[in-house]
């Protein structure tokens, strides 16, 4: 682990959303570099300091399962374009997102499952074999919510 004067970032729980960010921007090995570094993603270079990032964190605090996302998809890592959002939250930004019609409402998987109480992988998996409709709900009661 490389120290920066002094300090080892490892313990900080934005620190693993940094070191993802980094390798699948420059990275060619990393499973995504084709969706980020492969496709032009770059980090701004401030943020090549992890302590300038540190600094936006203190600004924009991290919160517990919160992730980093880009407010411009096609856009690059920088302080003017992420933020921390939830993972229902990003579900909602990224590129592959299923958005389902089910009793005359649209949500994406994420949010299906918290308003059926269905596991996500269940509703995931049901969706890619071909289940649509009542089909991919079976087993819930829907009961409308407010």
């Amino acid at each position: 682990m490389r120290l920066i004067k002094g300090r080892s970032f490892y313990k900080e729980p934005w620190y693993n959303s940094y070191r993802c960010m980094m390798s699948r921007c420059y990275r060619p090995k990393d499973a995504s570099y084709k969706y980020y570094g492969g496709r032009g993603i770059t980090v701004c270079d401030e943020w090549h300091n992890i302590l300038n990032f540190e600094m936006w964190v203190k600004e924009n605090p991290y919160f517990k399962g919160a992730t980093l996302d880009r407010i411009d998809s096609n856009g690059n890592y920088s302080p003017d374009n992420c933020r921390w959002v939830t993972m229902s939250e990003q579900d909602k930004n990224r590129r592959n997102s299923v958005l389902i019609e089910w009793n005359g409402e649209i949500h994406n998987i994420t949010e299906w499952s918290k308003i059926t109480g269905l596991n996500r992988s269940t509703l995931n998996n049901r969706y890619w074999r071909g289940d649509r409709g009542n089909r991919l709900f079976e087993g819930v009661r829907y009961k409308c919510h407010a």
